[in-house]
């Protein structure tokens, strides 16, 4: 790898560490070996095609040795095809002259014509794509969001019971359980994750234009729908038998898409955690060393929480452009998808390192609950909807008018909810109940809100 301090993106520079589990699916070098694969892949298919008698079944051994080809494919391998590339101006082009070279080398040359055979450049790419894509997502992207969800359902277990004020509209409003209000991101997270892991990628391998032309003109015996059916379902993708030369990347784009509602849900979780922070009623642990501002030093500030919003923010701007932009081509094929494409795992990347630094802020993170009934003992108005509540149950036909002016626009305190409620006419047991009512009790079912699935 270059120099990181030299990078041009910071996920290859300041943020190398945090994202280069990442390389091994979207990088130059992950693309030519991926393309290999599947070269090797479809190589194997054909020869066991029984309706194509001039190419011969492979031995178990021939498999071995040409799926090493890609099993064994190291960076001085991709340095290889790319110094071919210089000289043959096409990428996929110049890894099959570099399979060539391989099969050269262990006495193969008889099979040269049929490394790349009927197919177009696409067809390696849509696939090579996808697969970089799904493995990327099932290794490293879902283990990475599950990972998120895992915490954050340990601190809502852990404050199922924390009663907090809540703020609706920026005011004073029904108090909560800081568990609860984890929980609520949780079960977003949740649906996400269920989606995610259910969805499939399509791929597609009918050359040129979607025909099957070149393959039908050569072996019009094959039933090239079958053989299609079955080679590009081995690789773990779904066929797309109805496509122009490219795939329409209509599945991939979902999957972009449901990239984007997590981290619009997690981009929620940020904000609320700041201000969570910013009002006081969560601390975070010191970390012994590090500097919170170059002037003032008390403050710890909620770094991570910043850092993944605006990783958030780039990643989910890369995935809409995409997601606009890779359905769209003109007519049977244009090359505005193919420099696109690339930058799938710079989106990723953006996501996968505001993952990192939200699990790193949900460590640091404690809850102060002293501060937390400190705020709620100064907004004794919230018990408002509560005395309204009553009113109506016992047949006020003003009750919330009654609160209204009573509460609007004044402070209000214990003893202040206490005389009122003295006054009504209501039976003794429901005034006894909200006599004795206090903010922090008036949580409804919060807690028993956190075990549902």
């Amino acid at each position: 790898m270059s120099e990181p301090l030299k990078a041009i993106s910071p996920l290859d520079g300041r943020y190398s560490k945090s994202t280069e589990n990442l390389s091994d699916y979207f990088s130059e070098h992950a693309l030519i070996r991926y393309r290999t694969k599947v070269e090797i892949e479809y190589l194997i298919a054909l020869s066991i095609e029984k309706d194509i008698q001039e190419l011969q079944p492979f031995s178990e051994k021939d498999k071995e040795k040409l799926r090493k080809i890609y099993t064994s494919f190291n960076i001085d391998d991709s340095k290889r095809v790319k110094a071919i590339e210089v000289a043959t101006n096409h990428d996929v082009k110049a890894v099959e002259y570099f399979i060539r070279e391989k099969l050269e080398k262990i006495n193969k040359k008889r099979i040269f014509p049929w490394i790349h055979f009927a197919l177009t450049s696409e067809d390696i790419n849509n696939l090579s794509y996808s697969l970089m894509w799904q493995e990327a997502f099932k290794k490293e992207f879902l283990p990475k969001l599950n990972e998120v969800i895992k915490k954050l359902k340990t601190i809502s277990k852990q404050f199922a019971n924390t009663p907090m004020l809540s703020l609706t509209h920026g005011q004073s409003a029904t108090p909560t359980t800081f568990g609860k209000e984890i929980k609520v991101f949780i079960h977003r997270l949740n649906r996400q994750s269920v989606q995610m892991k259910n969805h499939t990628l399509l791929g597609k391998f009918s050359g040129a234009t979607g025909t099957w032309a070149a393959h039908s003109i050569a072996y019009p015996t094959v039933n090239w729908l079958r053989f299609t059916r079955k080679f590009v379902s081995s690789l773990g993708l779904e066929p797309n038998l109805i496509t122009t030369q490219i795939e329409p990347h209509d599945s991939v784009v979902e999957s972009y898409h449901s990239i984007i509602r997590s981290n619009n849900i997690l981009t929620d979780l940020c904000r609320d955690i700041w201000s969570y922070v910013s009002r006081g009623i969560l601390k975070q642990k010191k970390i012994p060393g590090e500097v919170g501002s170059s002037t003032m030093p008390h403050k710890i500030n909620p770094i991570q929480f910043e850092n993944a919003e605006g990783n958030l923010g780039l990643a989910t701007a890369i995935f809409d452009h995409l997601s606009n932009k890779l359905p769209i081509s003109r007519m049977q094929r244009d090359l505005t998808d193919s420099t696109t494409l690339r930058n799938q795992g710079v989106a990723m990347g953006y996501s996968y390192l505001a993952y990192k630094n939200i699990l790193k802020g949900l460590a640091r993170i404690t809850v102060d609950k002293t501060k937390m009934k400190t705020e709620l003992d100064s907004h004794w108005e919230v018990l408002a909807e509560a005395i309204q509540t009553i009113l109506r149950k016992t047949g006020s036909d003003n009750a919330y008018e009654q609160l209204k002016n009573m509460t609007q626009g004044t402070e209000i305190t214990q003893s202040t909810i206490v005389e009122f409620v003295k006054l009504l006419h209501i039976p003794k047991e429901e005034k006894d109940k909200l006599i004795t009512l206090t903010p922090q009790e008036y949580i409804g079912i919060a807690p028993k809100l956190i075990d549902i699935k």
